[in-house]
């Protein structure tokens, strides 16, 4: 059961028949004691130190699970402040301004709404995942059985909806009105949108799908393009300049410009980048490898110092904190900011934004033209039985070029590029390819593509 909820990030997986709240309960306490471990050498006179902080999504079972996971912790002894129904990002925030041990929110992030599971994060709200202590929780909450606690721990409960509006509203400087189009996707920013953004006197906000009732009008992942369609129409309907989806949980957001036309994340990060390092000169800069040139490029001509990072929160997380760079983007709509803790959030991200377009005249699409001189594939799955032997044979091939594998096998020469990543529980190879031109790219892409199989369907 433990080995098919356990992920690489997190813990996921179908309520009720692979995540319950005996298992839920198991998972509190094994991740109570993991992260009070975590705590040796540590000043532990500071009673907030040993505590641990609780949050939930507006799932159906969510609520069910996170007494129960609370129930675990408290069954260590340990402490826990419970603060309430909140975006992931919220969790990450209250971490650090409560100077607690670590935190779980109770969350399926992008999955429909019959899955559940808990995403984890330790001091400082740095992740914890498969290899900084995912696997020590699974060990423990594995070989638990639930007896009467010598001690139970006390739980508290905090309302941190203003401060954390005021943390989000320092990155939010509008210098024109914006109208806007905001797809929640009945999830979490479905809470903070009107907490936080709906009535500044510089922004029209169109609400769309606000409702938090455990059901989706459609699935919250703003990733699969069908899911923006409500998003584009409302946008072209009423004239707005840009609009924003969320996922589920809110630490992602995907925007599109007034003419519904989806703006890539690379192309936003490229555009943040730029605007940081105006005041952040030298500051390093974290994207993720399969991002355009165009990202490392504006980068360099900010002043900036560009540093490409392996696909993954955990990954970008930590180089942001060991560069102590100012911003990461990643192009799967993660975003995040050294004065946010190293850590992502949708609604920093779409404030930021916001800031930085109030600052033009022209409209959005005008804005991001100079910066869509690559042409991109986006990322294409080819189903692979023997994915190591098809990395060498490309290997082989474009032996000229020049060639890293900091995640997969990265293929670069002057005009063209591409990377290819293997797929960790499916036989499918992931491939990014970009080019100066677009016939570039076609034919590039039929060449690769060709070495890689039939392209799997979305």
């Amino acid at each position: 059961m433990f080995d098919n909820i356990f992920k690489a990030y997190d813990i996921r997986g179908i309520y009720p028949d692979e995540l319950n709240e005996e298992i839920a309960w198991k998972i509190g306490y094994a991740t109570a004691q993991f992260l009070q471990m975590n705590l040796t050498g540590l000043d532990k006179a500071d009673r907030r130190k040993k505590m641990v902080i609780v949050g939930r999504d507006m799932r159906p079972s969510s609520q069910s699970l996170s007494k129960a996971l609370i129930d675990g912790i408290l069954s260590t002894g340990s402490n826990c402040i419970d603060i309430g129904l909140i975006d992931t990002p919220m969790i990450y925030y209250a971490i650090n301004h409560l100077g607690c041990c670590g935190g779980i929110q109770t969350t399926a992030s992008h999955n429909p709404a019959d899955y559940n599971g808990f995403k984890i994060s330790g001091l400082l709200a740095k992740p914890v995942g498969v290899d900084t202590g995912l696997q020590e929780i699974k060990r423990i909450a594995s070989t638990l059985r639930k007896n009467p606690p010598v001690q139970m721990g006390q739980v508290e409960f905090h309302d941190l909806r203003v401060a954390y509006r005021t943390h989000v509203r320092k990155f939010l400087r509008l210098n024109r009105k914006l109208r806007v189009v905001v797809d929640a996707s009945n999830g979490m920013a479905g809470k903070f949108i009107p907490e936080i953004f709906i009535g500044h006197p510089n922004l029209d906000i169109i609400p769309l799908n606000m409702e938090i009732t455990g059901r989706f009008a459609h699935e919250p992942n703003p990733l699969v393009d069908a899911n923006l369609r409500q998003l584009q129409e409302s946008v072209l309907s009423n004239a707005a300049d840009l609009g924003v989806c969320f996922d589920g949980d809110a630490d992602r957001c995907i925007f599109v410009d007034e003419q519904a036309r989806i703006i890539r994340c690379d192309i936003v990060t490229a555009l943040l980048a730029r605007d940081f390092l105006k005041t952040n000169h030298g500051a390093a800069v974290v994207y993720d490898l399969r991002s355009s040139r165009v990202v490392r490029e504006e980068i360099q001509n900010a002043g900036g110092v560009p540093r490409r990072e392996r696909v993954g929160h955990a990954f970008m997380k930590k180089a942001l904190a060991d560069s102590k760079g100012v911003f990461g983007g990643e192009l799967s709509g993660h975003f995040y900011f050294r004065d946010n803790f190293n850590t992502d959030s949708g609604a920093i991200a779409f404030a930021c934004l916001l800031s930085v377009l109030s600052r033009y005249d022209s409209p959005v699409s005008h804005v991001f033209k100079p910066l869509m001189r690559w042409h991109g594939s986006g990322e294409i799955n080819y189903e692979v039985q023997d994915k190591d032997s098809t990395v060498r044979r490309l290997a082989e091939r474009y032996k000229d070029a020049a060639i890293d594998y900091l995640d997969g096998i990265t293929v670069e020469y002057d005009t063209w590029w591409f990377n290819v990543r293997k797929s960790n529980t499916e036989p499918l190879l992931r491939l990014n390819l970009e080019a100066n031109t677009s016939d570039t790219l076609k034919k590039k892409l039929e060449e690769v593509g060709q070495q890689l199989g039939s392209p799997v369907a979305h």
